[in-house]
């Protein structure tokens, strides 16, 4: 018993270790109405597009899942994206965090996005989201 406990504790650090230690994978955004370059938006241009809604759940399983879950249902290692707010409160939140990442006590909790992924991209994950609040 206290191996096995011993291999938990374990294998639990080295997945809070691994918590942000993504490698930002592109995304292709081919099909989405372009946004005005340099202008960052406040509200999600793409919201319950089907189109974006499928690019989004493809950027989010090669740049979320890992640390969200799959699914958008998290296992507890972060937030559970499926309770952010709605609307532009939530959008505002959203594209913030997803664009600067998260660093507490001087270790990064999620990657900064800005520069690898474009707002297409970022937008088309946050309608993902959206759809996968509505369907829970």
């Amino acid at each position: 018993f206290l191996a096995a406990a011993l291999l938990a504790t374990a294998g639990a650090a080295d997945l809070a270790l691994a918590h942000g230690d993504v490698t930002p994978q592109p995304i292709d955004v081919t099909g989405l109405a372009p946004l005005k370059e340099g202008e960052w938006l406040t509200q999600n241009p793409y919201s319950g597009d089907p189109k974006a809604i499928e690019i989004g759940a493809s950027g989010y399983n090669q740049n979320c899942a890992r640390c969200h879950g799959l699914e958008v249902i998290s296992g507890g290692l972060a937030p559970d994206l499926r309770y952010l707010e709605k609307g532009e409160a939530g959008d505002e939140w959203f594209m913030e965090r997803i664009r600067r990442g998260a660093t507490i006590n001087g270790v990064t909790k999620m990657p900064a996005f800005e520069g690898i992924i474009s707002q297409e991209a970022m937008w088309a994950i946050r309608a993902y989201i959206e759809a996968k609040h509505d369907d829970s």
